[in-house]
């Protein structure tokens, strides 16, 4: 295979990032998606963070497709992380935050968050928001 032709041919997987410091928070996420929400995307995969400066630090290495905060995460929350990656990482990829509740989108739009999904999770609502932002990237 040529440089050029890896340069141009598309991803065999999408790596989706999903941060909770719940864990039942995070397999909701990803059952809501699932790893083929679209058949015009390849299929995703997830890699599951706990911790704020994990997702930093993922994130920081690249090979990150899109990220989903938890705005509600304990003791770092998704939206301030949202935002600290906004401002310090130059090609960050998109950002999913989900909020507590749906007037909480403005501090979702503060962050720099490209989509706010509120709970309770809306599986059809969420799955909207990634493949609309995955696409977007493509």
């Amino acid at each position: 295979m040529t440089e050029a032709t890896e340069r141009t041919s598309p991803p065999v997987v999408l790596r989706v990032l999903v941060y909770s410091d719940n864990a039942n928070t995070r397999a909701q996420v990803i059952s809501a998606i699932g790893t083929r929400p679209d058949p015009e995307l390849p299929k995703l995969e997830y890699v599951e963070v706990a911790t704020g400066p994990v997702v930093i630090w993922h994130l920081d290495a690249g090979g990150i497709d899109l990220a989903v905060l938890d705005g509600e995460a304990t003791p770092v929350g998704g939206m301030g992380i949202a935002k600290q990656l906004k401002d310090e990482i130059r090609d960050c990829p998109p950002i999913v935050v989900l909020t507590g509740r749906p007037d909480d989108a403005w501090l979702a739009n503060w962050s720099r968050a490209e989509a706010s999904v509120p709970r309770p999770i809306d599986p059809i609502r969420l799955a909207d928001a990634v493949v609309t932002l995955l696409r977007a990237a493509a």
